[in-house]
């Protein structure tokens, strides 16, 4: 009986060290950005951090898309892999569902319902847990396997479910984001109808360009080159022609977690701002997209795997698909919001509050999301 407590203890006892280290590496990554972007230091300023943002969006994100999804992918997985994408429309669908209900129990300001919707369904499943997944890998006794190969299984599960995320985001979020219509001028309606149409014809152009960012290009990318074999020996086999092409790009993709880390703490030294959402709806959003998304996620998950949907014996993969119901709202949304010129401020004040709250949420939930797959 000694013997079982004992175990148990270390079960607990490790089981705790594996959910909360990658925790504490992020707040510390955190608070290196915050001291950065203090006054007194001011090195990460907002125009540095601006153009830190674009480097890291136009430039590393990519390169570490490429270097991870192209190495790990092969046709046969992106067949087996079709789940990690209805996931995502999955999780936003459910999501979207309880924003709705939010919106319809706390009845924010007019103009903020939509918002509502959009910040309690659409959450972040790109940038945040990537560095949980290179957290967690890092240490060599983590439960997925040898840390190499668990990084890049993980990299490439959540690249590969990135791609939906950006058109649900230019498109949906698009649309739930625009500004209050203002009612035309009946008399100007024929003389502008041609204008108009260029401009409609515009947008869908650069809706389209927008779409196509540099991150989903480089996982649409890699998805071809990986499906095909030959194309795949030339750039990922060592000591092939263009090996060191794809190994240059893994090296540049290696600067992309502390980045992302170092701008999200500096982000968060001058506070939330102004905001006209309302302390009430602020929270009803935050304790929506923290605390009850992911149940329904790991109800998705439990009834998924019931029904023979998951790859057998890949626990990576769970955990991956767990972690797209588990993470704070979509950056993508704020940056939608200041593309659409509406709701700007209340979209920044809502993603401070939740990336403040979500270190202790993330934290509990690893440990249960831990507990059930191990």
């Amino acid at each position: 009986m000694y013997t079982t407590m004992t175990s148990a203890r270390e079960s607990i006892s490790q089981l705790l060290q594996f959910a909360m280290m990658p925790i504490a590496k992020v707040m510390v990554m955190c608070s290196l950005g915050v001291v950065m972007a203090t006054q007194r230091v001011n090195i990460l300023s907002d125009s540095v951090r601006k153009e830190l943002s674009k480097l890291l969006f136009s430039l590393l994100l990519p390169c570490l898309i490429f270097s991870q999804l192209g190495s790990a992918v092969t046709l046969g997985k992106i067949i087996s892999w079709w789940f990690i994408p209805v996931n995502v429309v999955i999780s936003a669908s459910l999501g979207c569902l309880l924003g709705l209900l939010v919106a319809l129990i706390v009845r924010p300001p007019r103009q903020f319902f939509k918002l509502t919707i959009v910040m309690v369904g659409i959450g972040n499943i790109g940038n945040i847990p990537l560095v949980l997944i290179s957290a967690v890998c890092r240490d060599k006794n983590n439960p997925f396997g040898a840390p190499q190969q668990c990084d890049t299984n993980g990299v490439a599960y959540i690249s590969y479910g990135q791609w939906v995320g950006a058109i649900i985001a230019y498109t949906f979020v698009f649309q739930m984001l625009s500004p209050p219509a203002e009612k035309p001028n009946e008399l100007d309606n024929n003389s502008d109808s041609f204008q108009v149409k260029v401009v409609k014809s515009w947008l869908e152009k650069s809706r389209l360009q927008t779409i196509l960012q540099p991150p989903v290009a480089a996982s649409i990318l890699s998805l071809v080159v990986g499906a095909i074999p030959p194309l795949k020996k030339l750039f990922f086999k060592d000591k092939a022609i263009f090996f060191f092409v794809s190994d240059a790009l893994n090296i540049m993709g290696g600067a992309m977690i502390p980045c992302i880390m170092l701008i999200l703490g500096g982000s968060l030294v001058k506070g939330p701002g102004a905001s006209e959402l309302g302390t009430r709806t602020t929270v009803a959003i935050t304790l929506a997209r923290l605390l009850l998304i992911p149940p329904i996620g790991i109800g998705v998950v439990i009834m998924a795997e019931k029904l023979g949907l998951l790859p057998p014996d890949d626990n990576m993969f769970r955990f991956v698909v767990l972690l797209q119901h588990s993470m704070p709202s979509s950056i993508l949304a704020g940056a939608v919001a200041s593309l659409r010129g509406h709701c700007e401020k209340e979209a920044s004040a809502i993603l401070f509050w939740q990336h403040i709250f979500a270190i202790p949420s993330i934290a509990g939930w690893l440990v249960l999301y831990f507990k059930f797959l191990f």
